[in-house]
């Protein structure tokens, strides 16, 4: 095996990082510069305009974004006590910083890795899978509320499909439960690791903790909807409150069961939405603005932030 020097070890730490940031910025950069679903000069024109008017909604959005951001830090922290101790700016520099990472990675698949990596190599399986308890407990919130709004959105709505299909989505259902029950002591992507050892895993994390996650989960998921409403009202759209809350828990729904590569997130997040927002009439801008106003709000801004962490990131060596 050839040795790497510490000289040399710096210089590839350096050259990942500017690589990362030079990748999520240039992601950024891509999907605002070149979306060609929506205008950016008439969304940055609408922005200024209504700004002038009610500039204080631009504040109460950044409010919530932050508030969105709080419990999701405050989550982690929570959970990943179950190893080690953190106080909360050790938990949002964890946060951010694999946020950063991940942003430009399929499903923000690179969060988990990230995060990891903050850990002694004894903890990061244990880090991946409380991770994966976070995203997971995330989840469960936006099927339950998704799942609500998904009936009532097939009652009340003329939606085209068949018989045949919701067989086919049954029988998909089924056959996905029969392989994980196939698999539940085969090991997954991490050695030692099967579908039984996991659920021991997430029955040994004590239940205050568990339910406290859930319940963060439930307040970022408040936070993201309601902020969902607010920039749709904030860009003209005339819908009443019952409809636009189903429907955008049904959106969340079904943009969180389809796999994206990065370049393709953003547009199918807004084909989605443009969609299901089209049977109460409201306008494309409308609803393609709001998607945009939310990405950047949650994701573009904690991740100039997250940016910092990352430059100033120190590999754990024990």
């Amino acid at each position: 095996m050839i040795a790497i020097s510490h000289k040399a070890k710096q210089y590839l730490l350096v050259t990942a990082k500017v690589l990362i940031i030079g990748l999520t910025f240039g992601y950024i950069f891509y999907k605002i510069s070149f979306n060609s679903s929506l205008s950016f000069s008439e969304f940055k024109n609408t922005i200024t305009a209504q700004a002038s008017i009610s500039g204080y909604l631009i504040l109460l959005f950044l409010f919530l974004a932050a508030a969105n951001w709080y419990f999701e830090i405050l989550k982690w922290q929570n959970l990943v006590s179950v190893i080690k101790k953190i106080n909360f700016q050790t938990a949002m520099k964890q946060s951010l910083a694999s946020l950063t990472v991940s942003l430009a990675t399929p499903n923000r698949i690179g969060e988990y890795g990230a995060k990891a990596m903050f850990f002694e190599s004894s903890k990061r399986k244990k880090v991946l899978l409380l991770n994966f308890f976070s995203s997971g407990s995330q989840m469960l919130v936006t099927t339950l509320f998704g799942i609500i709004g998904l009936l009532y959105f097939l009652r009340n709505f003329n939606v085209d499909y068949s018989v045949k299909t919701v067989c086919y989505f049954g029988i998909g259902v089924i056959l996905l439960f029969a392989v994980g029950y196939y698999f539940k002591e085969k090991e997954l992507l991490m050695k030692g690791f099967s579908f039984s050892k996991l659920f021991e895993f997430f029955k040994q994390i004590p239940f205050q903790i568990k339910r406290n996650v859930l319940l963060y989960s439930i307040f970022r998921y408040i936070i993201f909807s309601g902020m969902f409403y607010g920039l749709l009202l904030f860009f003209g759209a005339k819908i009443p409150f019952f409809d636009a809350l189903l429907l955008i828990f049904t959106m969340y729904f079904f943009v969180s069961i389809i796999p994206t590569f990065f370049i393709f997130d953003v547009v199918i997040r807004g084909g989605v939405a443009v969609w299901l927002f089209s049977f109460v009439n409201v306008s494309e801008f409308a609803v393609l603005a709001t998607v945009l106003t939310i990405w950047i709000f949650n994701f573009v801004l904690p991740a100039l932030f997250g940016s910092f962490f990352v430059l100033t990131y120190q590999p754990t060596t024990k």
